[in-house]
C-alpha cells in the first residue's frame, strides 16, 4: 500500500483556514479580514455543495412549484359566474333527527344571500345569452348618422379612381399559385391585431374621410368603393356602419361595460373578464387602425349572425376577396381567433392575402402561421 493512499486528503475548509492562518500571522491587524473570509468562504462553499448533491431533488420540486403558479387561478383569473344549479333547495327541518336546529333570523338571512346571488346570476346569463359584437357600440348599428352607404360616399366628394369592372375580368379562386407570392410581417394590410398583437405604440395612422365624420385607413376607401358598387351592379346594396373608432372612444365603450357588470354587483375581475367578450380590449381592435369595417344592408340593421343569411352576408362571402377583404371572424375557427363568427365584421388585407386565405379556408391568424415570413 503506497503511503499517499494513507494520507488524509485535505478538505475545502482546511485550506481555506491554512491559508487564513497563514495571512493572519503576516497580517496581524488585518486578522478580523481574515477571519471574515474564511468564514464566508466555508459558507458559500457548503451552501453551493448542499444543492449540487441535492440537485435533482431540487428540480423536481422546482417544477412542481412552477406546475402549481402555471394552474392556480390566482395566476391566470377566471371569470367565475357563480352559478348554482341546486336552485330546488328544501329548507324542511326534521327537529328530531336534526343535530343543529337553524334559527329562523338564520334562515331568513340564507334565503337572502340566495335570493341575491340568483338575481345576479340570473343578470349574467340574460348578458351572455345577448348576441354580442367585441367590435361595436351597442348603437353604432341604429343610429343613421353612423351608416354610409354608396350614394352617400359618391355625394361626399370621394374620388372615384376605379375602372368598370367587367365581371370575365375577375379574378377566378384557385387561379393563381400561393406558392409564388411572398408576404412581409412588415406589410401594413395584413397586420395582425388581436388581443394578443396589440397595436404597435409607433404605428402610423392613414386616416380618410368616408362621409360625414366616419373615417377609415384611406387605402382603403377606393377598394370598398369598388366592392359596393359591384354589389350594387349585383342588385345588394351594402352599408358601411362602425368604421374607425379611437382609443378614447373605444377605452368609453370598454369601461361603460365593465361598470355595468359591477353595478349588478360583480367583482371588477369578473365584470373585466365579461366584458372582454362584449367589446374588445382598448388597444387591440382592428378598429381602431381604420383596417375593419361593420357592414349591413338595406332592410338588415341587426350585426348578428343572421345577417350571413342576407343577400348582403352571401355576396360579401362569396366575393369579398376579390377586393381584398376577408371575413375576419369566420364560423368554426373561434377558437383560433377567440371571437365568435361574425358574417358582419371585413377586414382589409389586400387581394392576393385575400385570395390564398380564401382559397385556402383560412382566418388571419392562420394565414400569418404559414405564408408571412
Amino acid at each position: 500500500m503506497n503511503a499517499s493512499n494513507l494520507q488524509k486528503k485535505i478538505t475545502y475548509k482546511e485550506r481555506t483556514i491554512s491559508k487564513v492562518g497563514m495571512f493572519n500571522r503576516k497580517h496581524k491587524y488585518l486578522s478580523f479580514l481574515g477571519l471574515a473570509y474564511a468564514f464566508l468562504a466555508i459558507f458559500s462553499y457548503n451552501f453551493v455543495f448542499y444543492f449540487y448533491r441535492n440537485v435533482k431533488r431540487f428540480t423536481c420540486l422546482a417544477c412542481i412549484i412552477l406546475f402549481f403558479i402555471s394552474s392556480s387561478s390566482f395566476s391566470y383569473p377566471a371569470m367565475s359566474l357563480n352559478i348554482s344549479f341546486d336552485s330546488d333547495i328544501s329548507h324542511d327541518v326534521n327537529v328530531e333527527d336534526a343535530d343543529v336546529v337553524i334559527s329562523t333570523e338564520e334562515l331568513a338571512e340564507s334565503d337572502a344571500e340566495l335570493a341575491k346571488q340568483v338575481e345576479l346570476d340570473s343578470f349574467v346569463l340574460e348578458e351572455t345569452q345577448e348576441v354580442v359584437n367585441p367590435d361595436v357600440s351597442e348603437a353604432d348599428h341604429l343610429n343613421q348618422e353612423n351608416q354610409v352607404s354608396l350614394d352617400d360616399m359618391l355625394n361626399a366628394g370621394i374620388e372615384d379612381n376605379s375602372e368598370i369592372i367587367i365581371e370575365d375580368e375577375q379574378v377566378a379562386l384557385g387561379t393563381s399559385d400561393s406558392s409564388e407570392i411572398s408576404f412581409s410581417k412588415n406589410d401594413w394590410k395584413i397586420m395582425l391585431v388581436n388581443k394578443q398583437h396589440p397595436i404597435p405604440e409607433d404605428y402610423e395612422f392613414h386616416l380618410g374621410t368616408i362621409s360625414g365624420s366616419m373615417k377609415c385607413d384611406e387605402r382603403i376607401i377606393q377598394p370598398l368603393l369598388d366592392m359596393m358598387k359591384a354589389a350594387r351592379k349585383d342588385g345588394v346594396a351594402l352599408i358601411v356602419c362602425s368604421p374607425y373608432r379611437d382609443m378614447d372612444r373605444q377605452t368609453m365603450l370598454f369601461t361603460n361595460k365593465v361598470n355595468k357588470y359591477m353595478d349588478a354587483g360583480m367583482s371588477y375581475m369578473d365584470a373585466y373578464n365579461l366584458a372582454s367578450q362584449a367589446v374588445t380590449v382598448p388597444g387591440s381592435s382592428e378598429h381602431q387602425v381604420g383596417l375593419a369595417i361593420d357592414i349591413i344592408t338595406e332592410g338588415y340593421s341587426s350585426l348578428d349572425e343572421g345577417f350571413a343569411n342576407t343577400a348582403a352576408g352571401k355576396w360579401l362571402a362569396a366575393n369579398s376577396y376579390k377586393y381584398g377583404f376577408i371575413l375576419r371572424y369566420p364560423a368554426g375557427k373561434e377558437e383560433i381567433t377567440s371571437i365568435e363568427f361574425e358574417p358582419w365584421h371585413f377586414r382589409y388585407v389586400g387581394v392576393d392575402a385575400a385570395e390564398v386565405m380564401a382559397q385556402n379556408d383560412m382566418c388571419l391568424e392562420e394565414f400569418w402561421s404559414n405564408f408571412v415570413e
